[in-house]
């Protein structure tokens, strides 16, 4: 044959090959086809607060069981489907046990142990005396029935927190306690099932293995938890070190990292044939959760997974349950189902009920705790799938079983639901100021700083405003540094999807230095005050949107804004920050809670403390709802020790024949006038009898005539006081300062303010102009650190 000659190749291969080619193609288009669903079938039920997982299942149970599907999909694609199945439960299963905190054996939640045990305990009684009656397994086992009721306690934790976070209840009481006792309960339902697993062998109808198999079995899991636990996060701290936050990974210590993980994960398996996921589970308990590594397989598995993994496997799981092999004729059939619910259910809420009695829990509460914690997930229907595979349960029972699992989590929904109706019961306003908020309780302040040179006066604000040293106080540090285009060169990607971490040296060592001198202060000299820090890093344009966000979130009852004018050691007044003029101006007109622009000159030139000599402060009270709230805060800064405060009155002197006078008393007559000036009379009033008749605070009054006396009055003022204390506005009809408005400088600071603030006023009198929060009325919602418990 000439060499030039080739062999006509088979009509068969290329048919074969092509066949291959389209069912390649149409699993494709089949696995987009349901991504694409499962996201269209989730924003539709968003409206009734059903969990992604509904609607994951829905199209795959419904695609996997169209015929055309299940005939193009063959065997091959299917054992492949199958292999991506296990290896995302492994993975599931490791981040599961990456989030988990080792340190929870050492300080264990006393309260959510004991509901997450009770509820194991009954719930597995409960299901060992009725599962075997349920003829749930091809042959019976005890040891099956066993290792089925264990199954049935635990918790998908997962997917509660999952839940939880969707509601936007994980701040609140109930939502921390849920994800807690959740926790707990997966992990112990876990490890019960990996003991299990090292005692009997379920790919041999659950035979009791060897002393020397469990032996080894247990000496190479000790030995795989050694590594876990010492090597693993030596050879992190190694990576971090060469990796600093900030700058790419490098891709050679990205692969050992991810090698020496798998190599960890194997050990067990690849020795004694232990099951990979409950390895993976082990191994990620003890690991380390600090560092690049761990933080980034977490927020990119949990990334991968809710966007492709999750319905793919929904997707197996209907191609692997067969509905047409469900038995629906039979009684027992419906039976199981029932049964096998009510077991979940009842032994959960009995459980919590019991164990809520002991603690003191409301029913209400105890119920809606054992009902979400009956929720069962992916590593529940895993496990049924594995079942049928090995032959130990019939397919109808398969079937049977991933309904109940999916029973257990349709109705927390409603559950959550009437957890917010019943907290905004309780809750029906927020009226976020200080004039509503009671001196024993806790006072939040979101205290804005430009740079090191707020610092002092910050800390000097912070001392005076705590008022009784056993006074709580919670201070929010936040920077405000405008986003420009060399900072945002400097921004580097960190972990998770919208995270960014600054890298500009000078922005990080400007930090380090106010977080160290005010964390210094509070160490030595505080004992009531607790002070975090924030950062908003943005354009000037969008700044007032993340603050009032970040007071929102914060439950805060004011906003210290340090003014856009900064004055020198020498006097002389710089605008450095002239951009954040607007900036205050729009947080005045957006924030959530009350508002104060603390003018510093000279507050933070000495060091404040109970032990220094008194400094003098005054509180300017006119009218309004703005000088009340100044009045609110003044009576805090009057319980200082070394703060000597004077509360000037001003009031309109009526026995006067000037026109305004006359137009005043004529207009007293009117509805607003009068209520405005009652609630002003009476908080007043208990002012003065909780501070000026104990002789903590000074007290004058000064009656005036017309916006002209009070501008002399307050400029006689000068040189007397050290800090100025007044209200921004928020009066009616005020005749003491009409017309003064024409002639503001600083519009946003108000009439007196702008008088005190001025250029031409005292250099050594700082002010802090405070706005009241403006109500609109009941809250829409509800803020997420409720408490109902």
């Amino acid at each position: 044959m000439d060499s030039n000659e080739t062999t006509p190749k088979d009509p068969r291969c290329t048919q074969v090959t092509v066949m291959k080619v389209a069912n390649i193609a149409v699993n494709m288009l089949v696995f987009i086809v349901t991504l694409a669903l499962c996201n269209i079938l989730h924003m539709l039920l968003r409206p009734y607060s059903q969990p992604r997982l509904i609607s994951e299942a829905i199209v795959g149970f419904f695609l996997s069981n169209l015929p055309f599907i299940r005939n193009n999909f063959d065997d091959e694609a299917n054992t492949t489907l199958g292999y991506v199945a296990e290896f995302g439960m492994i993975c599931h299963m490791f981040v599961v046990g990456l989030e988990t905190d080792p340190n929870i054996f050492v300080r264990l939640p006393v309260r959510e142990a004991k509901v997450a045990c009770t509820g194991l305990l009954i719930t597995f009684l409960i299901a060992v005396f009725v599962t075997p009656m349920l003829q749930l397994t091809n042959e019976p086992s005890i040891k099956f029935d066993v290792s089925i009721s264990i199954i049935l306690s635990g918790t998908a934790s997962p997917l509660l927190t999952r839940l939880i976070a969707d509601h936007k209840i994980g701040k609140s009481d109930i939502g921390r306690f849920l994800i807690a006792t959740g926790l707990l309960s997966d992990l112990i339902s876990t490890l019960l099932i990996t003991l299990g697993y090292i005692i009997f062998d379920p790919l041999d109808g659950f035979a009791t293995r060897k002393v020397e198999n469990i032996l080894l079995m247990v000496a190479v899991l000790v030995v795989q938890t050694i590594f876990a636990a010492k090597f693993v996060p030596f050879l992190m701290a190694w990576v971090d070190s060469h990796n600093p936050q900030g700058k790419l990974m490098k891709g050679s210590h990205l692969i050992v990292s991810l090698a020496s993980i798998v190599l960890v994960c194997s050990l067990a398996p690849w020795i004694t044939r232990f099951n990979m996921m409950l390895s993976s589970f082990l191994a990620g308990v003890v690991m380390p959760r600090e560092g690049r590594i761990p933080k980034m397989l977490i927020g990119k598995v949990k990334y991968f997974f809710g966007i492709l993994f999750f319905p793919a496997f929904m997707f197996w799981v209907g191609f692997q349950v067969e509905f047409s092999e469900f038995e629906g004729r039979r009684l027992i059939t419906w039976a199981s189902i029932f049964f096998l619910f009510l077991i979940i259910v009842a032994g959960k809420v009995f459980g919590s009920v019991i164990s809520g009695v002991l603690l003191g829990f409301h029913w209400q509460d105890s119920v809606a705790i054992g009902l979400l914690l009956s929720i069962k997930g992916h590593f529940h229907i895993f496990m049924v799938l594995l079942a049928e595979e090995r032959n130990i349960i019939s397919r109808s029972n398969t079937v049977v079983m991933v309904l109940v699992c999916f029973l257990t989590f349709i109705h927390a929904p409603m559950v959550m639901k009437s957890i917010i109706e019943r907290a905004r019961k309780q809750s029906p306003t927020q009226q976020m100021a200080l004039q509503w908020l009671s001196p024993s309780n806790e006072l939040r302040i979101v205290l804005c700083v430009h740079g090191p040179e707020s610092i002092q006066s910050a800390i000097n604000f912070m001392e005076i405003s705590q008022g009784l040293p056993e006074s709580r106080m919670t201070v929010y540090v936040n920077d405000m540094i405008e986003l420009t285009e060399n900072i945002a060169s400097t921004l580097a990607q960190g972990e998770g999807v919208d995270a960014m971490t600054i890298t500009d040296p000078g922005i990080i060592e400007m930090r380090e230095n106010i977080t160290n001198t005010i964390q210094g202060y509070v160490n030595e000299q505080c004992e009531g005050i607790e002070v975090r820090r924030m950062l908003t890093l943005c354009p000037l344009t969008s700044m007032h949107h993340d603050i009032c966000t970040l007071a929102e979130d914060l439950l805060v009852s004011l906003i210290i804004l340090p003014f856009h004018k900064n004055q020198q050691p020498n006097g002389k007044v710089e605008t450095n920050h002239l951009g954040f003029r607007s900036v205050n101006r729009k947080v005045l007109r957006h924030a959530p809670c009350s508002v104060g622009v603390l003018v510093d000159r000279g507050l933070g030139s000495t060091q404040l403390s109970r032990a220094t000599k008194c400094i003098n402060a005054a509180i300017i009270f006119i009218a309004g709802k703005d000088d009340r709230e100044a009045l609110a805060y003044a009576g805090r800064v009057a319980r200082h020790p070394s703060v000597k405060l004077t509360v000037i009155r001003f009031l309109l002197d009526t026995n006067g024949n000037n026109v305004s006078s006359r137009i005043t008393r004529a207009r007293a007559n009117t509805a607003e006038f009068e209520a405005e000036m009652k609630q002003d009379d009476e908080y007043f009033a208990d002012f003065y009898d909780r501070h000026v008749a104990t002789g903590h605070v000074a007290y004058m009054e000064k009656y005036l005539s017309n916006s002209g006396q009070t501008y002399s009055t307050i400029k006689s003022l000068e040189g007397q006081y050290s800090l100025f204390i007044v209200g921004r506005g928020g009066r009616v009809n005020s005749t003491l300062t009409a017309g003064m408005n024409d002639w503001e400088a600083c519009p946003e600071l108000g009439p007196i303010g702008d008088i005190l603030s001025a250029s031409d006023f005292s250099a050594t009198a700082s002010v802090l102009i405070i706005q009241q929060h403006k109500l609109r009325g009941k809250l829409q919602g509800l803020h997420e650190e409720f408490s109902i418990m």
